[in-house]
């Protein structure tokens, strides 16, 4: 079968032929339709990341899409977390428990793009930030994958008003397609600067933050929030720490949450997968992505590195 291998940690992946994987109890065999290329998937090839340095050749892709016996699925995998093969291949080996099934007729390169960063978007806002109906939010990096999903899913949730905030200009542009109410561009240091910003265009105090980025966003952000508010942070792409100040964080009680998808138990992943599905397949979720062959893979890979994909690059087998 046609795949991609990583060779060396740190390089991207290279095509290459295997045999087709077999199935031992407990596995199921997908023929993958569509594999995303993530942030994940470079971390976890890097060779220093936390998961460690993986073992080579291996498979790369940590969730992908396909069809087994017949039936639509997203799946995901451990590769490079762990030994073993990933997503980006025409056939996958992968646990049963890693398996949702997917509604009929639905998108496999939409829902390769949504995949993972949609869930942590929907459960960071709903499960660990409590969004509730009529409620404004914030939407910290609303034009990458991630943001972009929390805006349509809080309109989804019902939130009143969704303010996002973007650092470039096609960012931004991303962020208002994906039907924020207002966009705020997050190009300065200056933390009073940006919550000057955010206050000239919120109706009231926010009451929910979804921040991908901290650092001065987050801060900034922190003074948008009632007494009370919630500022749940699910990455650090603009600083692993935040200048927050004290007297914003007791003044006005606030609670500050961590997210991650890695706390997350099969069942609840399955659970907002579906929902994810449903409402990508009645048309009111979707990001920017884009399609590209397998034979692509290294290309794709370099792109994602480089910061110069438009969306989430899907790669087809």
């Amino acid at each position: 079968m046609r795949a991609t291998e990583i060779h060396e940690p740190g390089r991207p992946p290279v095509p290459t032929t295997r045999d087709a994987p077999v199935a031992v109890p407990g596995e199921t065999l997908i023929k993958v339709m569509a594999a995303p290329v993530t942030p994940l998937d470079l971390l976890c090839a890097s060779g220093t990341s936390y998961f460690g340095r993986p073992r080579t050749p291996y498979v790369p892709g940590v969730q992908g899409v396909g069809t087994a016996e017949g039936e639509p699925v997203w799946f995901a995998t451990s590769a490079g977390m762990a030994p073993g093969d990933g997503s980006m291949a025409e056939v996958a080996r992968v646990p049963v428990d890693d398996v949702v099934r997917l509604p009929a007729g639905v998108d496999p390169v939409a829902i390769a793009a949504l995949g993972l960063s949609a869930v942590a978007a929907h459960l960071a806002l709903t499960w660990r930030g409590e969004l509730a109906a009529g409620e404004q939010v914030l939407v910290l990096g609303a034009g990458g994958v991630v943001g972009q999903a929390a805006v349509q899913l809080a309109r989804i949730a019902g939130a009143r008003r969704i303010v996002a905030g973007a650092r470039s200009a096609a960012a931004r542009d991303r962020a208002e397609q994906a039907g924020a109410d207002a966009v705020v561009a997050l190009d300065t240091e200056d933390v009073a600067e940006l919550a000057a910003r955010f206050a000239a265009v919120i109706d009231g105090p926010v009451d929910l933050v979804l921040d991908p980025l901290f650092g001065v966003p987050a801060a900034a952000a922190a003074h948008t929030l009632r007494p009370g508010g919630r500022l749940v942070n699910l990455g650090g792409s603009a600083g692993e720490t935040c200048p927050i100040d004290s007297a914003t964080l007791r003044g006005r009680s606030l609670r500050l949450l961590g997210y991650t998808n890695n706390e997350l138990s099969p069942e609840r992943r399955a659970a907002s997968l579906t929902l994810i599905a449903e409402q990508s397949l009645l048309g009111n979720l979707s990001v920017a992505h884009e399609s590209m062959p397998l034979s692509a893979a290294g290309e794709a890979w370099r792109r994602q590195h480089e910061g110069t994909a438009t969306g989430r690059i899907v790669l087809i087998p």
